[in-house]
């Protein structure tokens, strides 16, 4: 069982942007913050070493309704996670240029859609890929498991049993390539799992890592398995003017149909991640963000 919610728009996009969730679209864990808000954290403690993570919060969502919580009370909760304005400008700027926005991460449906429609950035993403989530008969919120370890086993040894974010990858680049035309990714992501999917990207793609974060220090111990250009980021404000810098890249390379090389420069980790500050005195005549 998994869930794939999908929408309109972006079909014919030349561009596909998919991000992680926790720690990357948003700055906190959502699991956590549920946990932590809804006052739960003792029995999630204490339950921790003994259950996955996935199971785990499907029996933290018991432990919530145990204590005459309602789906409406975890969606409030929800409504209260911050998302920087800086990226929530740059995710409606990609969308409206004709990018494809899609989202992979181990989080679920209920948690990503109420945050999602709160800030009105539903309807800028395709496709989501995560856990499902289902209200069971005592009308208590359940949460799934993208893949299921009792039918079938993905073999990765990166992710998590639940979800193989490689494998979610293959099929996104399955199901764009059968839409004709060339497709390029850009990722952007903070997790290990996200180095899985980040193996899957080509020399002309780009992912963008949090600095600091597990997806960045598998990188940088793995720079011979990186194909592609590296974008890194420190926090909403510096992921949000990034991503909408390399936009305004693409655009205007597709608008002068010629390719341009990026600047290269190091980092502290020894790879090369590539500048776009030389394309900055032309984001005006591209994009409008507003502030």
């Amino acid at each position: 069982m998994h869930a794939k919610i999908s929408r309109c728009g972006g079909a014919m996009a030349r561009v596909v942007v998919v991000f992680d969730f926790d720690k990357t679209l948003i700055d906190c864990d959502s699991d956590n913050w549920v946990v932590e808000q809804l006052g739960v954290d003792d029995t999630f403690l204490h339950l921790l070493p003994t259950l996955p993570w996935n199971s785990l919060m499907d029996q933290m969502m018991i432990e919530i309704h145990s204590r005459k919580k309602t789906i409406q009370d975890i969606a409030e909760c929800l409504r209260q996670v911050p998302l920087h304005p800086r990226i929530i400008s740059a995710i409606q700027s990609a969308h409206a240029s004709g990018f494809d926005l899609r989202i992979v991460s181990d989080a679920n449906t209920f948690f990503i859609e109420t945050i999602l429609k709160h800030y009105g950035l539903m309807d800028c993403f395709s496709e989501i890929y995560t856990n499902p989530t289902y209200v069971d008969t005592e009308e208590r919120l359940r949460i799934s498991q993208y893949h299921d370890p009792r039918t079938s086993s993905h073999g990765c040894t990166i992710c998590p049993p639940n979800m193989c974010k490689g494998i979610v990858m293959d099929r996104i680049r399955a199901s764009v390539s059968a839409e004709g035309g060339k497709k390029r990714f850009i990722y952007v992501g903070d997790g290990s799992p996200d180095f899985c999917a980040t193996l899957k990207l080509k020399e002309e793609e780009f992912v963008m890592p949090r600095k600091d974060f597990p997806l960045w220090e598998f990188i940088c111990s793995n720079k011979n398995l990186i194909k592609a250009k590296i974008l890194e980021w420190s926090d909403g404000e510096e992921l949000g003017t990034r991503l909408l810098s390399l936009i305004n890249t693409i655009l205007i390379e597709e608008k002068c149909s010629v390719r341009t090389d990026l600047v290269v420069v190091p980092v502290d980790c020894k790879f090369q991640t590539g500048s776009i500050s030389s394309h900055d005195s032309y984001t005006r005549d591209v994009l409008q963000v507003p502030r």
